[in-house]
């Protein structure tokens, strides 16, 4: 079965009609409101009627009839002509979707294309994300160390507990996404002579550096060119001197780094 998660595609009708628009047809048809059906599609009243009224315009005929008082107390009611506009995006989106899987289908069946797609589709406030492949896996009671082998040669190494590395169903070989805060990021510009017990020390040189108004983020470029950002002060960017061309090392600890396996 395809990944749905692959390709996403937006319909739209006349370059504006889009699914939010058709749901305010919808709105108006169940509820018989401008303004019931306004909140539920997520628009402001004047909102809804510009885009009603425009839409109108360009079809040259009215998209909705009114009725005041009476009875019933009046209301709004779509016309033939929004009601074939209605019915022609319901089998349009029918069609739309039966296309999109066709090709998740096809994507599916490259392996490695699809691979990188599901990475990218990850949605994740981690600044750092790095695919990899588990090269090991050490388990005891109650934690596990995984290392991950990185493209560009590195390996960064998660320790997290046993019960977590059994749900991710962790195993050499299997593919893996480390994924690493900013704010979990030192960096290191001299050692002088002593050695950290930090398991992840990647060293690189600076190849950005974003100014705001506390902090910074900086950016460490690894052999192999992937980048690793950093979160600092700017009192510790002033302290430290760091700047574009700088050699800098980027310690992580083991225990924060996430690991992301697919199920």
């Amino acid at each position: 079965m395809a990944d749905a998660t692959l390709l996403h595609g937006e319909l739209r009708l006349a370059g504006r009609l889009d699914a939010r628009f058709f749901a305010l047809l919808e709105a108006i048809d169940s509820t018989g409101s401008i303004n019931r059906a306004a909140r539920t599609a997520g628009y402001s009243y004047k909102g809804a009627w510009l885009l009603l009224e425009t839409a109108s315009n360009l079809a040259n005929e009215p998209l909705m009839s009114r009725a005041t008082g009476g009875k019933g107390g009046g209301g709004t009611q779509l016309t033939p002509a929004a009601h074939a506009l209605l019915a022609a995006w319901r089998g349009l989106q029918g069609a739309h979707a039966d296309f999109l899987r066709a090709q998740e289908a096809l994507l599916v069946q490259q392996p490695a294309l699809a691979g990188l797609l599901r990475r990218i589709a990850m949605k994740t406030t981690a600044r750092n994300q790095f695919a990899g492949t588990v090269s090991a896996v050490e388990s005891g009671p109650v934690t596990t160390q995984l290392t991950i082998a990185l493209a560009g040669g590195q390996e960064i190494v998660a320790t997290m507990t046993s019960a977590a590395a059994t749900r991710l169903q962790a195993a050499v070989g299997k593919e893996a996404i480390a994924l690493v805060k900013s704010s979990a990021v030192v960096l290191v510009t001299d050692f002088a002579g002593y050695q950290l017990s930090a398991r992840n020390q990647f060293a690189g040189t600076v190849s950005r550096v974003e100014r705001g108004a506390v902090s910074s983020l900086v950016g460490l470029t690894l052999p192999g060119g992937a980048v690793i950002t950093a979160s600092v002060t700017n009192d510790a960017i002033d302290a430290l001197g760091i700047g574009v061309g700088h050699a800098a090392t980027a310690v992580v600890k083991a225990y924060s780094v996430m690991v992301a396996m697919r199920a």
